[in-house]
């Protein structure tokens, strides 16, 4: 005869899924890996935070790169795998809680349970005898409890207090629910872009003014707030001796923005940390660097390019790279890739390096090429990549490929008959926009969570029973306390409750 049970049938199969999933445990184990998962977010740089070192880690890791792309490293907290954790912990947090609600609530209905029979077999208990009668020692008794609550049933006092620790437990599983569903609804109902803006330029609030643009599946661009601001002065302050040297010690841009179209200017100053809020939209400084002020001319004499190119940083002494496309150069266009050095330094033969974040002694650096750019298909190019398969790089008259090497002010030469000039130096800010719908109710549920955690440790769920009965000229009274938490003070709070209730009784005595 076959021992093995039968299969479960469809239902009872999705039941016990139902069961595994709404289990405590398998709710934590989610919340852990949620954390787990958050863990890359930290490490790798993302696009919804800074697409620009996205880019720059796909230029150093060109190996790597693609396939962490697949799976979706760079937009780890929008990626499918990560939103199904979010998802699985959200539905196994509200499975858990339901039921535990209806327990909670019956159990504040009941009254506390009848005394066990024999005392002694309870962790803690304790006897004695006095004189008094058995209806005073019962009232004094409940007295010397205190807040709980408590019945009497014949010579029997049942007390239970701690009811408020599962109401703390349950608060706070509700507030991650809160939170869980507050950023949620952020993400559903929000967006995140970023844009970079030179000194003396400004910003508006348009979806073509992005460098980059994210929003929620829900999100309606055609409600972005029609704000606009300028940027007048960036301010970077590092420290300049001791160990420190170098080391970032302030960052500041001022300006002014406009609220609505034909409202009047209003003066701003982000720092970080520190952002400015127009119409529900935070704008956060969130990294800054270096714009040379570049004048390419074409070898037909024609201004082609005049602007400040801004170069990422790449390291703490703020050398940069970047890239400058010259789509309208005659009689082919132009692009140039090099870097930027804020203070260069170079030894003999060697090639120059940055020492020191400020500007003390700038130099441009660039390779040229010329030929098509490939803009003119229109398909989206980085401005930080330039795109060099129809292009042909500059040489000298050796072979080896032209280099370009400017101080502000300087101007060369190029071999197809036109100059570039490095004409001056900016700073420009990097700015994140963005708007999270409900962004104070997470808070709220953190504060509320934690709240309700404090009570669920620090609250002592407790049974005391009190019997008393009259033997001969004296009444016997038998204490027993159960804590339902397990903890190691119990004796100790009994052998204080028995001497508070003694004395209790003696002041009762004395007063009679």
């Amino acid at each position: 005869m076959s021992t093995d049970a039968p299969a479960l049938r469809p239902r009872e199969f999705g039941r016990w899924i139902w069961r595994q999933l709404t289990s405590m445990r398998t709710a934590l184990f989610l919340l852990l890996l949620l954390a787990l998962a958050a863990v890359p977010g930290s490490l790798i740089p993302q696009r919804g935070v800074d697409p620009q070192k996205v880019e720059v880690y796909f230029l150093n890791h060109t190996s790597s790169a693609p396939i962490m792309e697949k799976f979706g490293l760079f937009s780890i907290y929008t990626s499918p795998w990560f939103s199904s954790i979010y998802l699985l912990l959200l539905v196994s947090l509200v499975g858990c809680i339901i039921p535990r609600v209806g327990v909670y609530y019956r159990a504040l209905r009941a009254r506390p349970p009848k005394a066990p029979r024999n005392f002694a077999r309870l962790a803690a208990s304790a006897t004695f005898e006095t004189s008094a009668p058995v209806e005073e020692v019962l009232a004094v008794g409940r007295k010397t409890i205190g807040r709980a609550r408590i019945d009497q049933v014949d010579n029997e006092v049942r007390a239970e207090r701690g009811y408020l620790r599962e109401a703390g437990n349950l608060i706070f599983h509700i507030c991650l629910v809160i939170v869980l569903v507050g950023v949620a609804t952020g993400a559903l109902y929000g967006y995140r872009g970023s844009a970079i803006v030179a000194e003396d330029a400004g910003f508006s609030n348009t979806l073509t003014q992005y460098d980059d643009f994210s929003s929620g599946a829900l999100y309606d661009t055609d409600n972005l707030a029609p704000f606009s601001l300028t940027l007048d002065k960036f301010r970077a302050r590092f420290q300049v001796d001791g160990p420190q040297r170098g080391a970032p010690r302030s960052f500041k841009a001022t300006g002014t923005y406009v609220p609505k179209p034909g409202e009047a200017q209003l003066p701003f100053s982000i720092t970080v940390n520190h952002p400015l809020d127009i119409n529900g939209t935070s704008v956060f400084l969130v990294g800054q660097g270096y714009a040379p002020v570049i004048k390419v001319t074409d070898a037909q004499g024609n201004v082609a390019f005049e602007g400040a190119v801004p170069f990422l940083p790449s390291d703490a002494t703020y050398t940069s790279t970047g890239v400058v496309k010259v789509p309208d150069a005659k009689p082919s266009q132009l692009g140039f890739q090099g870097f930027f050095l804020p203070t260069a330094v170079s030894e003999g033969k060697k090639a120059p390096v940055s020492i020191y974040p400020g500007a003390v002694n700038p130099l441009l650096g660039l390779f040229a090429y010329s030929g098509d750019l490939g803009l003119d298909k229109g398909t989206p190019q980085s401005v930080f990549i330039l795109n060099k398969d129809k292009l042909k790089q500059f040489t000298n008259k050796d072979g080896t490929p032209l280099r370009l090497s400017l101080s502000p002010g300087q101007m060369v030469d190029l071999p197809d008959g036109g100059n570039l000039q490095f004409v001056g130096l900016k700073t420009f800010v990097k700015f994140q926009f963005s708007s999270s719908p409900l962004l104070k109710i997470p808070l709220y549920g953190i504060s509320l969570g934690v709240l309700g955690l404090m009570m669920s440790l620090t609250i002592k769920p407790r049974r005391t029973w009190i019997r008393a009965s009259r033997e001969g000229s004296s009444t016997v009274v038998e204490i027993a306390v159960l804590d339902r938490v397990s903890r190691g003070d119990l004796p100790v709070n009994l052998d204080d409750f028995v001497e508070r209730f003694k004395s209790a009784l003696a002041e009762k005595k004395d007063d009679a």
